[in-house]
């Protein structure tokens, strides 16, 4: 006897009935779960039909993983793992966090409503709850569930829970465009959504969901009849946040009930090699790109990371990066195995929260310490006229104890592979001691007198940690001369994504330090690919157990980043410090040194992706622009270069009467640009007019006629630092 049922969750169940017992299959005619009697009811709702369970005497089958939910397979607790080496899957250390830190806290979260705060035992179980109320609404194995929302806790729990079932999360923020995201979940083939809160999720309805197949939609904050009101869904079942872990709460009672009566489950361990999310980074084309990382790539990260921030329990890391953003995410991870506290925050609060909570750590791309700089120098500024000398001067002699502590520690980066001779490393070292003795007194007098006012207003007592984006040289020293260690590193979505970060005990301002545990880089020949020496400038390669397993559903462009050898091209410039046994230099061989991008993706300090092409594509539809590059590497925010059209801006002043003028001429530049562009996701700031076109015959062309845009800002570099001022 067969029977279709239309699930509540709106998953079409084939209900057959055999000499084993019940079996039920999904619509796509993959097994759900199995009974050995019939113990169904069917409940008539609004949305559909509901298929419940009458008794507790079924087998299930299902995907996850068996140390974090042994208690749920079979009935017992083993015991006390402490060891990572046990780890298979990410969801997996929530089960070690539990045992070491058990009624610690673990999270912090007080901007949403309602504020939580978890230990590390409720977290845990908030997780399991959470992965098995996915079960119950129809979330299979290996299917993907787009998780479009920013930090909070809640996040954390519907990352780690969709994890757990075995499924494939694909995450993105709030503020991409509707466009974006609609890419996204097509592209990924997303069953189901999980949502910020009730404002977004309207903007979903308005947007997506018409448009694609939607099964069910979580939401993670917010009221369930305001949302039901507001937002109008009415052909796609909307559960909130606590009905999902609610839902698995009572599960989860049942199947150790079910154990009792001596039921056993049929249980598919997640594999290392099991891809555990999709991230989606810009391509060259515009289109993102769904990089595939697997349980092991972002289990590299959490075991050996603790050597570049060896945290203690109870430091208190403060949290402010979107959760979707790769560096923040394996971070995340991993500072939770060692049982810190974790205050989410924002940039509106960032200010008040790093002197009210203190925290030891704050992991954050290079515009949080641009803006803490910034407010810095203001403070100085706002000061009198005596406090502001006296304080100017105190730093100035901070940054040149500093460099001379550099020089004589052998913490000084040089490109040179040629070894000084001894003779000269031995005075050059004396010189450094005397400098540096002589200047200590005051750095000792700024510490106190200066210093310690800043750090008891950002905290930031251990060290700060910067990546996806260049840290400016300036404010690495800045925080270098006052105290505070910011460790500056380097990776991509592609490697999980850390791949090199500044020891704490050698942390070098100018470099992001060695490769982690594990690592390999190579700098090669852009033009031969051949590898090239210490010292030279290169194309990065890496390999290493971080380097995604490829880009999903998109074999060509898997096959132009990744070798057979496994070697990953980052499309980074950049060179490695040559071997010195002394001098200046002599512990900085190793370290790896960034100048660039090959490509024309363009990475801002907030760890905005950019892809200047199509911004270019539309500027140049105005006829007033002969030519025109996007620029703003490791800057704020973009610019450009120009080549105008100089008849057609002629013309146009002729028109208004207007004299010819670089002023007048960069303004209506300026509004042409801005005119042209609005419809872009990001927008020109200033920009660089010059009268050389670029061609062929100067350079700054290919012979097949595109511009060289390495070349071009080579050209202008001291223009372009300028224009940034």
């Amino acid at each position: 006897m067969a029977m279709l049922i239309s699930s509540s969750s709106g998953v079409h169940l084939m209900h057959q009935r055999g000499p084993s017992g019940v079996l039920l299959r999904s619509r796509h005619g993959r097994p759900w779960w199995t009974a050995s009697k019939a113990c169904f009811s069917i409940r008539r709702r609004r949305s559909g039909v509901a298929l419940c369970c009458a008794e507790v005497g079924f087998k299930i089958r299902r995907k996850g993983s068996k140390f974090l939910e042994e208690g749920e397979i079979t009935g017992l607790d083993s015991g006390n793992h402490s060891g990572s080496h046990d780890w298979n899957a990410v969801p997996e250390i929530w089960r070690t966090n539990a045992q070491k830190f058990g009624d610690r806290v673990a999270l912090v979260d007080p901007y949403h409503d309602p504020p939580s705060k978890l230990t590390y035992k409720q977290l845990e179980q908030e997780i399991l709850n959470f992965a098995e109320g996915l079960r119950q609404i129809g979330s299979l194995p290996e299917e993907k569930i787009s998780l479009f929302a920013e930090n909070s806790s809640r996040w954390l729990v519907a990352d780690q829970g969709i994890m757990a079932t075995g499924a494939i999360n694909v995450v993105r923020g709030t503020k991409s465009t509707d466009e974006e995201l609609f890419q996204i979940y097509t592209h990924s083939e997303s069953v189901g959504l999980v949502v910020d809160d009730p404002k977004f999720l309207k903007r979903l309805v308005d947007s997506l969901v018409p448009r694609v197949k939607v099964r069910f939609v979580i939401l993670l904050w917010g009221d369930k009849l305001d949302t039901s009101k507001n937002v109008g869904m009415t052909n796609v079942p909307l559960y909130m946040y606590n009905e999902i872990t609610e839902l698995g709460k009572k599960k989860r009672h049942l199947l150790i009930e079910s154990l009792k009566e001596g039921e056993k489950i049929e249980f598919e361990a997640i594999k290392p090699d099991d891809v555990a999310t999709l991230m989606y980074t810009s391509g060259t084309s515009g289109m993102p790109k769904g990089v595939m990382l697997t349980h092991e790539n972002i289990l590299h990260q959490i075991k050996n990371l603790w050597e570049i921030v060896p945290c203690q329990v109870g430091d208190r890391f403060l949290s402010m990066l979107p959760s979707w953003h790769a560096y923040e995410r394996s971070s995340e991870y991993f500072i939770f195995t060692h049982g810190i506290e974790q205050v989410y925050t924002n940039v509106n609060f960032l200010k008040r929260d790093l002197k009210q909570y203190q925290p030891q750590y704050i992991i954050s791309v290079p515009l949080v310490y641009e803006t803490l700089y910034k407010s810095i120098q203001k403070q100085i500024s706002a000061s009198s006229t005596a406090q502001k000398l006296v304080a100017v001067m105190l730093i100035n002699i901070s940054l040149l104890y500093t460099e001379a502590r550099r020089n004589y520690e052998g913490k000084a980066l040089s490109k040179n592979p040629r070894q000084p001779p001894l003779f000269i490393c031995i005075l050059d070292w004396l010189q450094a001691r005397f400098v540096a003795a002589i200047l200590f007194p005051l750095h000792f007098l700024a510490k106190k007198l200066l210093y310690t006012k800043i750090h008891s207003a950002i905290g930031i007592s251990k060290a700060g940690s910067s990546g996806g984006g260049s840290l400016p040289m300036h404010i690495d020293k800045f925080f270098e001369a006052i105290g505070v260690k910011v460790q500056n590193g380097y990776g991509l979505t592609e490697t999980s994504p850390v791949v090199a970060i500044r020891r704490p005990d050698c942390n070098v301002p100018g470099t992001v330090g060695h490769p982690i545990k594990h690592t390999e880089i190579k700098i090669v020949d852009m033009e031969t690919g051949q590898l090239v020496p210490n010292g030279s400038t290169g194309i990065v390669k890496i390999r290493g157990p971080q380097v995604m397993k490829g880009y999903y559903k998109n074999k060509s462009s898997t096959e132009a980043a990744l070798d057979r050898d496994g070697w990953f091209d980052s499309g980074d410039i950049g060179w490695i410090a040559p071997q010195h046994d002394i001098g200046r230099s002599r512990l900085c061989g190793g370290m790896l040194v960034l100048e660039g991008r090959a490509k024309d993706t363009i990475v801002l300090t907030t760890g905005e992706n950019v892809e200047p092409t199509e911004i270019e594509k539309e500027a140049m539809r105005s006829s007033l622009i002969h030519q025109i590059i996007v620029i703003g590497q490791d800057q704020r925010r973009l610019g450009a270069i120009i080549v105008p059209n100089k008849d057609e801006v002629i013309s146009i002043l002729h028109e208004k009467k207007e004299e010819l003028t670089k002023e007048k001429m960069r303004n209506l530049l300026y509004d042409e640009v801005r005119t042209w562009t609005a419809g872009c996701a990001f927008q020109i700031g200033p920009i660089l007019i010059v009268d050389e076109p670029f061609t062929v015959d100067n350079g700054l062309m290919t012979p097949t006629m595109k511009i060289r845009r390495d070349k071009v800002t080579a050209k202008y570099s001291n223009e372009i630092a300028n224009l940034y001022k």
